[in-house]
């Protein structure tokens, strides 16, 4: 009896460990959580407290990329009645269950190889930089996938791959290369009765079966809204900025190639390597902007196979010092960041939250249009914030200019936005809000702007 309950402590202590550590990181984070986690956020909260789909509290809308990510916030929203808070605990809880599928997983490698995984993954810089979002999410039931096509449970392996089509729908391109170990009608079932509902909800009620940010975000490639910068170069963008933090986030991926040998215990984490180059690649084909987290799940599975390459050579050092410099990397700006590791944003989320603040009082009940970011201001502010992420009178246009020049495209967008309202018209704003080298006459507030990555700005709320 004695050697059982020794035994249950030392299992217990490996989650145990993942969540005190995790739950001290999303405090870390917490300063420096990206704009666009607080769109989640937004969702999530209008969602647990009015029952409504949509980013503004009196508006519908289709924009909020992971449903799974939304539905899971909401649900620990309502609980704790504090949206932040809730993805702190969504956080903590998807790294339990991530290091519990990488134990089980890792029984035919050294003792040490869940932890050593955890430790790289969570300070990565790149990963950190997207906490809130869904990567972590999805890394967990990406795990747990791989889980059950190694067991060879088909109807498990369905439902997790039903999961994380909900989670984000590309990831689905892990279940196709992971589902040739289950092969199995009963895996295609377990996927339909977890994923179809959501959809013919979201196609029939909310005007489309996938959410509209996959024809806001690829219509910013075709228009080259980043310039000559694409998930392609990406890594390049951030590197002017962050050459170390990049280097660190990346090295992963770099590595992979170096360390592919054919070994029996390596099979499920060289498939899961597969799945992420296959994912990169997509992405490159589709030719979006370089958003960091769109990186997250290639790196995710990347970092998995070269800590299950490593743990049963002398390479664990190599791994060890990663972990290392990784955090030496965050720490060295001086704590708490005010800044994430890797960010595109115009602003810190703690100006973003002075300026929601001053935007309530300023702006009352009148609709203001947006700069460019919305998500940390929608959050604050909880006034009418407008742009194609939020009113979806202004999303016809971006579907119209989506399908130009390509049919085959066009016919999809007609299929998937059949039940969509295109008589809906865009809200009219009263103000707005603008970046200008010099100031405009009559502009009624003015806050100054400064990030890493795109310098100083001035912002200016004007009349329209």
């Amino acid at each position: 009896m004695e050697q059982v309950r020794t035994t249950d402590n030392l299992r217990l202590r490996l989650p145990a460990a993942t969540a005190c550590v995790s739950a001290v990181v999303f405090l870390l984070a917490r300063p420096h959580l990206v704009d666009d986690t607080f769109i989640t956020l937004s969702y999530a909260r209008n969602l647990a407290f009015h029952g409504h789909w949509g980013l503004l509290a009196d508006a519908t809308s289709n924009s909020a990329t992971s449903p799974a990510n939304v539905l899971a916030l909401a649900a620990l929203t309502f609980v704790v009645r504090d949206a932040v808070f809730a993805a702190g605990v969504l956080y903590v809880l998807c790294q339990v269950a991530l290091v519990l599928a990488l134990r089980r997983l890792g029984t035919a490698l050294p003792r040490w190889f869940p932890a050593l995984t955890f430790a790289a993954l969570t300070v990565n810089p790149l990963l950190l930089s997207s906490i809130g979002l869904e990567v972590a999410l999805g890394a967990a039931v990406l795990g747990w996938l791989t889980v059950f096509a190694v067991e060879r449970r088909p109807l498990a392996f369905g439902l997790a791959a039903g999961a994380l089509a909900l989670v984000r729908l590309d990831l689905l391109i892990f279940a196709f290369v992971l589902g040739f170990c289950v092969r199995s009608g009963r895996a295609v079932l377990g996927a339909v009765l977890v994923a179809l509902p959501w959809f013919a909800f979201s196609w029939v009620v909310l005007g489309a079966a996938v959410p509209d940010t996959v024809v806001i975000k690829t219509l910013q490639g075709a228009q080259r809204t980043w310039g000559d910068w694409d998930f392609g170069n990406g890594p390049l963008f951030y590197a002017r900025t962050a050459l170390w933090t990049t280097v660190l986030s990346f090295l992963p991926t770099a590595v992979v190639p170096l360390a592919v040998r054919r070994s029996p215990e390596l099979r499920p984490f060289a498939l899961l390597a597969l799945g992420g180059a296959l994912y990169h690649g997509t992405y490159v084909l589709l030719n979006v902007p370089p958003y960091h987290w769109y990186y997250g799940p290639g790196i995710t599975t990347a970092t998995v196979f070269l800590c299950a390459w490593a743990s049963g050579r002398l390479a664990v050092g190599g791994v060890l010092a990663l972990v290392a410099a990784s955090v030496v990397a965050y720490a060295a700006p001086g704590l708490p960041r005010e800044f994430a590791p890797l960010t595109s944003n115009y602003a810190s989320t703690a100006k973003y939250t002075e300026i929601g603040r001053d935007l309530r009082a300023l702006a009352g009940s009148r609709v203001i249009g947006s700069a460019g970011e919305i998500g940390v201001l929608a959050y604050t502010c909880e006034c009418a914030i407008v742009d194609v992420f939020a009113d979806r009178g202004l999303l016809p246009a971006a579907i119209e200019a989506r399908g130009a020049g390509n049919r085959w495209v066009r016919a999809a967008l007609r299929v998937d936005y059949a039940f969509f309202d295109f008589g809906v018209r865009p809200r009219r704003p009263d103000l707005v809000l603008r970046r200008l080298p010099v100031p405009p006459p009559d502009a009624l507030a003015h806050w100054t702007l400064d990030a890493p990555t795109l310098g100083t700005q001035e912002l200016y709320l004007v009349p329209v």
